[in-house]
């Protein structure tokens, strides 16, 4: 009786082991750990069940569910690696063009300033040369005709008109009679003749 007992512990002992073996085949199998589900579809199929697909994490087989999401996830991560490559080369595209129209600024700016400069040196000279002007009519009308006559025809045709007609205005200023009529007189007529011509034109420069 005894050993009959025993028997019967082992084959009870036996099922449940053989019953937790299959068991937990097919948990790992649900989880995706092994891959036995072709070893329990008649199994499933007696029950009037499909077999289900676990997540998993072994190779892909064909028609694997998980497996045609992950590439549909990394196909998506490369289409939106491709889009941000394609936005930072637009990026780096308008930056050249800020950089480029920066530069062209700066550039327009230089430019600017260096007139500014220039103009600025254009009205001091000319400043200095109305000071000076001034200054050389004065000290002419101060100096016997015949000498300022002769040092007037030393000059160019220009300065003689600039210094000629400060002379004048001093004289209107002043309220005195102008020396410039005199002077003409004095002069060879064909030279006074040319700069009467010259003054009569009103010229800017004399080329």
């Amino acid at each position: 009786m005894a050993g009959r007992g025993t028997v019967g512990r082992v084959i009870v002992l036996f099922i449940l082991i053989l019953l937790l073996a299959v068991g937990g085949l097919l948990w790992f199998d649900y989880l995706g750990i092994v891959q036995s589900r072709q070893y329990f579809a008649p199994l499933y199929r007696l029950m009037g069940r499909e077999p289900r697909a676990g997540v998993t994490t072994l190779p892909a087989e064909p028609g694997d569910l998980d497996a045609d999401r992950i590439a549909k996830r990394l196909e998506a991560i490369d289409l939106r690696s491709q889009e941000l490559d394609l936005r930072q080369s637009d990026i780096d595209r308008k930056e050249g063009e800020v950089t480029q129209k920066a530069q062209e600024l700066d550039d327009r700016l230089a430019s600017v300033e260096e007139k500014e400069r220039s103009f600025a040196e254009n009205v001091r000279q000319a400043d200095d040369r109305t000071t000076n002007i001034n200054q050389i009519a004065v000290y002419l009308n101060s100096m016997p005709p015949k000498s300022a006559v002769a040092e007037l025809l030393a000059m160019d045709d220009q300065d003689v008109i600039d210094i000629l007609r400060q002379v004048e205005a001093n004289a209107a200023r002043d309220g005195k009679t102008s020396s410039v009529s005199y002077w003409f007189s004095l002069m060879p007529a064909d030279r006074a003749a040319e700069i009467q011509r010259k003054m009569a034109n009103k010229p800017v420069s004399i080329q």
